[in-house]
């Protein structure tokens, strides 16, 4: 009985020290580089799950707020890289992510051995691969795992991921974004992430321009916006740019439509995104005529003085484009 309790005694210590062990680890600081419009709120919610973030931005004055809540800000991506051995990356494209990953003060000249490095921008898939490529070669681990949401779903941490990458990191990957996120999906091998994420937004964007073409037609036609949204809602024509994110100013609340067009996932991004998916499409042969001309209309947008406003802003940019005959007959 005494050998019993002896090894009972001995078996328990080791679950403590194993639950302290993993508990302890789980704590260690994660890096974060990027703090624009998605980013910060990303990284506060790691904040308030009690990991200690370690931050930089090229812009100073995006990591005051995040500073004021308890995170260390660094100067460079390199330093973040000597301090953390597990990072994220929200940039706002393939250049940015390049730079801030083997540029001179990037990641990779610092990085250290075992590092996981996880990148939520939204990126060419092949950048994606040379970055695990680069990565590896310093003994680094890279996963892509860009996000679906927006600004509304990265503060309410209900973000959804999509991961690729070596699937026995996929756990540890999945730690830390589950605390910024409410669904986490391996999509397989690196790049598949951001093919996931591009395929989404072209089907977004072709969502959100029909949904404001159909309430710009309602609305001539002598209907209230909000009875028509309303209808829609509750009809086969439903879709997320319609009871989630609608267009229309006064329709919804806490959308960027109902704010001037401010906040949310810029017109700019949009575009880029398009242009990714446009780029992917004629490498593989894949028709996209809707995708194309949504890239078109987004494009034109940016030219319009709608580069900084919410990609829902193409409801704004379609009455625009009514108006102008009336001005040219006039």
């Amino acid at each position: 009985c005494a050998s019993l309790s002896r090894c009972s005694i001995d078996c328990w210590g080791h679950f403590l020290f194993s639950l302290c062990s993993r508990s302890m680890a789980s704590k260690t600081p994660v890096g974060f580089i990027g703090l624009g419009n998605m980013g910060s709120p990303m990284a506060k919610n790691l904040l308030r799950h009690g990991y200690p973030v370690i931050a930089t931005d090229v812009f100073p004055e995006s990591c005051k707020e995040l500073q004021d809540e308890g995170a260390q800000i660094l100067d460079s991506p390199a330093e973040v890289a000597d301090k953390a051995d597990r990072i994220i990356t929200m940039l706002p494209s393939s250049p940015n992510v390049i730079e801030v990953y083997t540029g001179p003060n990037g990641i990779l000249k610092k990085v250290k051995k075992g590092t996981l490095l996880i990148d939520s921008s939204t990126i060419d898939p092949s950048v994606s691969k040379e970055m695990a490529l680069a990565a590896e070669k310093m003994g680094a681990v890279f996963m892509d795992a860009p996000v679906s949401g927006g600004v509304g779903a990265a503060s309410l941490a209900k973000l959804t991921f999509m991961v690729g990458g070596v699937e026995e990191e996929y756990t540890a990957a999945q730690e830390l974004l589950t605390c910024m996120g409410a669904n986490v999906v391996y999509c397989g091998q690196v790049g598949t992430g951001q093919a996931a994420k591009i395929c989404n937004n072209m089907l977004l964007a072709i969502g959100m321009i029909g949904t404001a073409e159909t309430m710009n037609l309602g609305i001539r036609l002598g209907l209230d916006p909000k009875l028509l949204a309303q209808i829609l809602n509750m009809s086969s024509g439903r879709c997320w740019s319609s009871d989630s994110y609608n267009p229309v100013p006064g329709v919804m609340e806490g959308v960027p439509s109902g704010n001037n067009y401010q906040g949310g996932f810029g017109t700019t991004l949009m575009a880029k995104d398009l242009g990714l998916a446009q780029h992917t499409a004629t490498n593989t042969k894949t028709p996209v005529p809707l995708g194309s001309l949504a890239h078109q209309i987004y494009r034109v947008m940016c030219a319009r003085g709608y580069a900084n406003k919410d990609f829902s802003s193409v409801f704004q940019f379609l009455r625009e484009q009514e108006e102008e005959p009336e001005k040219k007959g006039d």
